[in-house]
């Protein structure tokens, strides 16, 4: 029996900012929240959703693992994000990429891809 994906888990030392700013960006919504986590997902029954917990210590180096993110308008979905308080980073990309990488509020590193249609192309 194979394993499902869950959730992913995310350190934070705001996790009420982090959870509303990923809402956000993937409209969702929160489902438990408490001292110690804050859970958000599309809804109770769609997996996966994300898992916010407490850390004291900001993040340092560039993330292990990150988020790709497929919306049908790359530039606009960058410039919306980044609105919402993303920016955008460096992370060795270079210039011709297809992808934008940008980092959370909290620096956590994520990339909008082109459109999925595309990426084939």
């Amino acid at each position: 029996m194979a394993s499902s994906l869950y959730q992913v888990v995310v350190n934070a030392r705001d996790l009420s900012a982090q959870a509303r700013f990923w809402c956000q960006v993937l409209d969702w919504k929160v489902l438990f929240e408490d001292e110690e986590e804050i859970v958000i997902g599309a809804d109770a029954t769609t997996l996966p959703g994300f898992c916010f917990v407490p850390v004291t210590e900001g993040k340092t180096v560039r993330n292990r693992l990150h988020i790709d993110l497929s919306p049908d308008d790359r530039d606009a979905e960058v410039e919306r994000l980044v609105g919402l308080g993303a920016r955008r980073v460096d992370v060795g990309q270079g210039e011709d990429a297809t992808w934008v990488v940008l980092a959370d509020p909290e620096g956590n590193e994520f990339c909008v891809l082109r459109p999925k249609r595309t990426l084939l192309d």
